[in-house]
């Protein structure tokens, strides 16, 4: 079955993954996906992730994070614009969520990046997700 929202597929895998306490996430290979991967991993939510190109589409090894105690590296996950209702902001409208400890992640037409690197820049873009 084709998945219409391959963001969500991405973020739902690696909450299951999290409640289930996996040390590993597969998700199938994307650009998009490669560069959500790659900031999570630099903002610390990741211990690390791995691009396996096997087959056609290939897969993203992501590694999560847990404390010494098992506790959650990733909280919470919540997917923001869809393909049905997408959310657009300005420069001056990136929110910030738990008083800027939550991690948005916007897309630009500069790429894939973060809500602060966003404000920096001064872009505006889609918001793709929030991430604590």
């Amino acid at each position: 079955m084709p998945v219409t929202d391959p963001i969500s597929d991405m973020l739902t895998r690696i909450r299951n993954a999290n409640i289930a306490r996996k040390d590993q996430a597969d998700v199938p290979l994307s650009k998009s996906k490669e560069q959500i991967a790659r900031i999570l991993k630099r903002e610390g939510f990741l211990r690390d992730y791995q691009v396996i190109r096997e087959g056609i589409q290939g897969v993203i090894r992501l590694s999560l994070k847990y404390g010494p105690h098992k506790e959650k590296g990733i909280t919470g996950l919540k997917r923001i614009s869809k393909p049905g209702l997408r959310v657009y902001v300005n420069k001056d409208e990136i929110p910030r969520i738990f008083g800027g400890l939550a991690l948005v992640i916007l897309s630009t037409n500069k790429g894939i990046v973060t809500g602060d690197e966003a404000r920096k820049q001064r872009l505006g873009g889609e918001v793709l997700c929030y991430v604590w």
